[in-house]
């Protein structure tokens, strides 16, 4: 009996001192991570696509190589679709962003006027086609973690077409085109719905300024028709979506 006795005491004692060890142990719990901070940092690809409308003023200055005195033609808006895309690389610098791009959009900026030097029922409707623009920026933003406004500016380039339709046929009677450059403002806010992706609205607005354009008869009738000088400004708002090759969004504890 004693020895059972003596055995049920140690066990007991060893017990508590196991006990006393383990309740003097702190409690230790383990760190939660804090919202997640995102990054815009890094080269980026996307597309784009909306819509504008280009603003044209004509004023005739010769007519079958003659110079004469300047009259106005009128004016009209060119509206369509555009669709394109862009290539740019940004950094990020606290909550400040900064960043490059170049872009490139196919357009359909289409539309006319009666031309009010040559007026119906004889006369001619002037034509104008927007049908591509290039942007060339740079841009300073400030991110809201993950939502980002930013401000662009920079060079623009755009492909004209011109014609001339006579009124009673409905005849291209004669044509032109140029390449205009030109400078470009805009602003954009764009959101990261995931770590590498982004959508973002974008408007832009291009100072395409004033070029004398030469027009030439369509076959079978060659040589120069009229000279115009043709001011241009355009307005682009489009939808984008862009992904980023970079690091992904980091989580603070």
């Amino acid at each position: 009996m004693k020895v059972i006795a003596t055995i049920a005491i140690s066990a007991a004692l060893t017990g508590s001192a196991v006990a006393a060890d383990l309740a003097a142990r702190p409690y230790t719990k383990a760190p939660v991570p804090v919202a997640a901070v995102y990054n815009w940092t890094g080269f980026y690809v996307g597309a784009n696509g909306g819509g504008g409308w280009a603003r044209k003023c004509w004023d005739n200055f010769s007519v079958l190589g003659v110079p004469g005195p300047v009259a106005t033609e009128g004016c009209h808006d060119a509206t369509d679709g555009t669709v394109g895309g862009q290539i740019g690389y940004r950094w990020q610098a606290t909550n400040w962003v900064f960043g490059l791009e170049a872009q490139g959009n196919w357009a359909n900026f289409t539309g006319s006027n009666t031309s009010l030097v040559f007026p119906a029922p004889f006369g001619q409707i002037n034509r104008s086609k927007v049908d591509a623009f290039g942007l060339f920026t740079g841009q300073v933003g400030y991110a809201w973690n993950n939502v980002l406004w930013y401000v662009k500016g920079g060079a623009a380039v755009a492909h004209d077409k011109y014609e001339g339709i006579d009124i009673p046929t409905g005849a291209v009677f004669d044509r032109a085109s140029e390449t205009r450059w030109g400078a470009a403002v805009g602003t954009g806010i764009e959101f990261g719905f995931a770590p590498n992706w982004s959508l973002a609205v974008e408007y832009n607005h291009l100072f395409m300024g004033k070029r004398d354009i030469s027009f030439n008869f369509v076959p079978p009738f060659a040589g120069p028709s009229r000279s115009d000088t043709i001011r241009q400004d355009v307005d682009v708002v489009t939808a984008r979506i862009n992904y980023r090759f970079g690091g992904p969004v980091v989580a603070r504890y």
